[in-house]
Parts: C-alpha cells; sequence; structure tokens
C-alpha cells in the first residue's frame, strides 16, 4: 500500500485507473468530523494537483473517507494512493506528511 494513505476496505478499487486523466478538473472532498457529517470541499484545475495534495499536504488519518471526484467518476483513498504511486504521474513528487 502506498505511504500515508490508509487502508480502507469498504471501496473498490476502480479498473479504470489505467486511463486516469490527470489533466482533467477535479474535486476532493475530505470527511472533518465523521459524527456530524462534516465535509470539506476544495477544486482543482488538475486531478494531479489534487492527489499531489491529498498524498502530501492531508494526514493520513484525516484522509479516511476522502473522495477525488473527476468528471462523474469517484475515486477512494486507496486508489488516490495508487494514482500518486502511479509511473504515469505527471507531478515532481515531495515530502509527505507523517501521521
Amino acid at each position: 500500500m502506498p505511504h500515508n494513505v490508509p487502508a480502507n476496505r469498504e471501496q473498490t478499487p476502480n479498473p479504470d485507473l489505467g486511463d486516469f486523466d490527470y489533466g482533467a478538473p477535479a474535486e476532493l472532498f475530505q470527511t472533518v468530523n465523521k459524527k456530524f457529517a462534516t465535509k470539506r470541499y476544495r477544486r482543482f484545475d488538475t486531478a494531479a494537483e489534487a492527489v499531489r495534495f491529498a498524498i502530501e499536504e492531508i494526514p493520513a488519518p484525516a484522509l479516511y473517507g476522502a473522495c477525488l471526484q473527476v468528471d462523474e467518476a469517484r475515486f477512494g483513498v486507496h486508489e488516490i494512493g495508487l494514482l500518486y504511486e502511479g509511473a504515469a504521474f505527471p507531478l515532481e513528487r515531495g515530502r509527505r506528511v507523517t501521521p
């Protein structure tokens, strides 16, 4: 499993990760408080920026329940980690946050 990505067995991996468009606009939804279902929302010009932000800026425990939406497709925490670690990731990888 990629570094800084919590295990989330509730989400099924998306089989279309190979055709992922890192250049498409994306939205990142982050659960802030599960008890009250509070969500944090952020829009990115590119999915690559959203993926990098999720992995490098959000501590692993805060990623639980996060969802990346690109067009009509949704990607969970595990998939976000796979996209970041994938060979096709177009941005320079930086330092990841520690839990």
